[in-house]
């Protein structure tokens, strides 16, 4: 039995870099040799708050994955081997992944919209995922990259993804402006893929001062203190009606609130980000200005466009890494980094150190 270093959740708090397995590709499975994987905000939810999605009380559906698991779905590597069901991909392939689960027996499959399909699921948490030096993954998640997109960029395309996807269902056009309610890693990329879809100005709101320098740095014309009472007054000021566009990448009350009121009459709003807590929103307000409020599940039929943005030079992706650090550090340096430090955006996990 062949053995590997992994970070493996527990429980909340409770995540431990030991030896585990290492696993086998079945007949539509690719087995990838991970370079680079970045802690994302669902990977600190595990553990400040876990479990959500991964399945403690009773196994997924879809591959019986229960308990302990090997987080990490934001990651990119080198195909080391393929089941012997698997075509379009072959070993020594540069890849990254689109970790979302597809159930086949769902009737959304067949519409092209397989993020709806039912169990949601995703590798890192409803399988082992890519915090080690080998993951298994379906073949149909499996992306080819570009020679000149680097692995470092690779494991950031999944949330670049969820950005793209988000801006893609709010029907941005050129020169429209664009609100940004959360400064953390999905909200800036969403700042970069709005820039590179041609916005006129972006308005980003945070509570951290470190965040919102950020947000300036990779092209945001606009920042606000989210404490401050006045931002849908000044947005609309600015504007002369308000923004066109508004992303709520923070997932509050208050962000919500502060992002409709500056929205125009007409304008729309995508929820991004997983609201750990209920909110009231006034209906009938909505109704009088003809606002439209889009949910978004992830991503779907976008990461060859992401792919291509990024080998493109133009979505800068890797200006976000704050810190690259060995799996040894994982809790450390990365989970309670990204607890305690406010100046940390992006934290990629080297598998080769």
């Amino acid at each position: 039995m062949t053995m590997m270093k992994a970070a493996r959740w527990y429980a909340a708090k409770d995540i431990r870099v030991e030896e585990t397995e290492v696993p086998s590709p079945k007949e539509n499975q690719v087995k990838i040799a991970v370079k680079f994987t970045g802690i994302c905000g669902s990977d600190l939810h595990e553990y400040t708050n876990g479990p959500q999605l991964i399945p403690v009380d009773k196994p997924y559906a879809l591959n019986g994955h229960q308990g302990t698991t090997t987080l990490g779905h934001e990651f990119s590597g080198v195909v080391e081997e393929v089941g012997n069901q698997v075509k379009n991909i072959k070993k020594g392939d540069r890849v990254t992944v689109e970790p979302i689960f597809r159930n086949p027996e769902s009737s959304f499959i067949s519409t092209g919209e397989y993020n709806l399909s039912e169990p949601l699921g995703f590798v890192g948490l409803t399988s082992n995922g890519g915090f080690a030096k080998y993951v298994v993954v379906e073949d149909y998640m499996v992306h080819k990259m570009p020679d000149k997109m680097t692995f470092e960029q690779g494991a950031i395309v999944e949330p670049a993804a969820v950005a793209a996807y988000a801006i893609q269902r709010s029907g941005m056009k050129m020169g429209d402006t664009v609100m940004v309610s959360g400064a953390g890693p999905i909200g800036l990329l969403t700042v970069q893929v709005a820039i590179a879809s041609g916005a006129s100005q972006i308005f980003v709101s945070d509570l951290s001062e470190n965040r919102l320098k950020k947000a300036k740095e990779v092209g945001a014309t606009h920042t606000f203190d989210a404490r401050d009472k006045d931002i849908s007054k000044k947005i609309r000021e600015i504007t002369g009606h308000g923004a066109d566009i508004f992303i709520d990448a923070a997932g509050v009350q208050a962000s919500f609130d502060t992002g409709i009121n500056s929205l125009r009459n007409g304008g729309t709003a995508v929820l991004v980000a997983l609201f750990g807590k209920k909110i009231t929103h006034d209906a009938l307000n909505q109704t009088l200005r003809e606002l439209t409020i889009i949910g978004t599940a992830a991503y779907r039929n976008i990461f060859p466009e992401v792919i291509a943005l990024i080998g493109s030079g133009r979505l800068p992706v890797e200006k976000l890494v704050t810190s690259v650090i060995p799996l040894e550090d994982i809790v450390e340096k990365g989970f309670e980094s990204l607890v305690n430090d406010p100046s940390e955006v992006k934290i990629l996990v080297d598998l080769e150190k």
